[in-house]
């Protein structure tokens, strides 16, 4: 096998965006860098509904009628557990996890986080769980199903698959923000954490049909349970046809 020299590059060109710096508005509004679009407005709750871990067809095959009954049915508990707060979203711990109204393919994702001891989020991808958000310490209590190995990985993936477990450790202490940076082209996911390459080019299992690739698009949903969470600037950016195809040509070309 070749290494992956060119997915190096690669990379490189399609997140090159992602090291500008937000920048504040005069309201003091973080405005999303260039390409991206902001996925939380720093307002309030609009563009999001409530969804728990369930399998997409629950509401893929609705009519749209319905899905919009059920988008609007799950805002009830949504407001009951989520909040925007200094231009960040908030979550006491407990209900369904913030989901885009909007579906989205290949993209980009840039978000920051801040939790507390003993909680336990993450990241769901097109509707599909999840990058792992750990308490790492070994007072949290989950070392044995892998949260010393740190935050970022690909935690529902099998055992032995690539990207279950991050690279290294690279969570910043309670009380401080940690930045993630995320690529999902295909069924292939790149993770950033704190600025380290926690995962590099894995495939992303689908929780739902083990045995079919994850869908072509769908949600991001910002996952809670055990404690609070608080999230800002969630930006994303599309990644086009042509960006996508040029990453997968070199994923297949080192992988002769």
């Amino acid at each position: 096998m070749r290494r992956p020299v060119l997915l190096a590059a690669v990379l490189a060109a399609l997140t090159a965006a992602a090291f500008a710096t937000p920048v504040s508005a005069n309201d003091g509004a973080v405005k999303p860098p260039e390409g991206f679009i902001a996925l939380f407005n720093g307002e309030n709750l609009d563009g999001w509904w409530g969804l728990g871990t369930v399998h997409y067809k629950t509401y893929r095959d609705l009519s749209p009628e319905d899905f919009e009954k059920k988008k609007e049915e799950s805002r009830k508990d949504i407001r009951q557990h989520w909040r925007a707060e200094n231009q960040e979203l908030v979550n006491d711990g407990h209900g369904l996890y913030l989901t885009t109204d909007r579906f989205y393919g290949d993209f980009e994702l840039l978000l920051d986080y801040k939790t507390v001891a003993k909680a336990d989020s993450g990241i769901y991808l097109r509707g599909i769980p999840q990058v792992q958000i750990w308490d790492y310490t070994k007072e949290g209590g989950k070392w044995n199903i892998g949260a010393d190995k740190g935050s970022g990985g690909l935690w529902n993936n099998p055992q032995g698959w690539p990207g279950k477990d991050p690279l290294e450790l690279a969570d910043k202490p309670f009380g401080q923000w940690n930045a993630f940076r995320i690529i999902m082209i295909g069924q292939y996911v790149n993770i950033w954490l704190n600025g380290k390459h926690v995962v590099k080019d894995a495939k992303l299992c689908n929780y739902f049909e083990k045995d079919k690739p994850v869908p072509a698009d769908g949600p991001i949903q910002l996952q809670t349970h055990g404690g609070e969470i608080r999230w800002r600037n969630v930006f994303l950016r599309e990644i086009d046809k042509h960006e996508a195809a040029e990453y997968l040509k070199k994923i297949e070309a080192n992988a002769k």
